[in-house]
C-alpha cells in the first residue's frame, strides 16, 4: 500500500507545490527554494519526505544534490487510481448492457 504514503506525503500542500515544481524539470534544494516562501532547510525537509515515499530521486553533481520526479514511485498510485477508471468503466459497460437488453 505504497499509494497511501505518497497521498499522505502529497496532502502537504508545500510539499505537493514542490513536487509538481520537480515537473518543470531536476533541480536543487536551493534553486526550489526561491520559489517558495519557505527556507531551504523547510524545502530539504520537504525533499526528503519525497525521497523517503520514492516520490523522487536524487543525484550528486559536484556539491548540489539535484532532485527529480522519480516516475516508477508513482506507478502504485497510478495502478490505484486506475482500478477506480477500470470499475467505473465496467459499471458504465453494465450499466448500458441492461439498458439495451431492456429496450429489446
Amino acid at each position: 500500500m505504497a499509494y497511501g504514503k505518497s497521498l499522505t506525503i502529497l496532502a502537504d500542500p508545500t510539499r505537493r507545490a514542490v513536487f509538481e515544481h520537480l515537473q518543470r524539470g531536476p533541480a536543487a534544494a536551493g534553486d526550489l527554494a526561491r520559489h517558495f516562501p519557505v527556507s531551504r532547510p523547510a524545502i530539504s525537509q520537504h525533499l526528503n519526505a519525497l525521497l523517503d515515499a520514492g516520490l523522487v530521486e536524487v543525484e550528486r553533481r559536484g556539491t548540489k544534490r539535484i532532485y527529480s520526479i522519480r516516475l516508477a514511485g508513482l506507478e502504485e498510485l497510478r495502478s490505484w487510481i486506475e482500478g477506480f477508471w477500470e470499475t467505473a468503466l465496467a459499471r458504465y459497460k453494465e450499466a448500458l448492457e441492461r439498458h439495451e437488453h431492456n429496450d429489446q
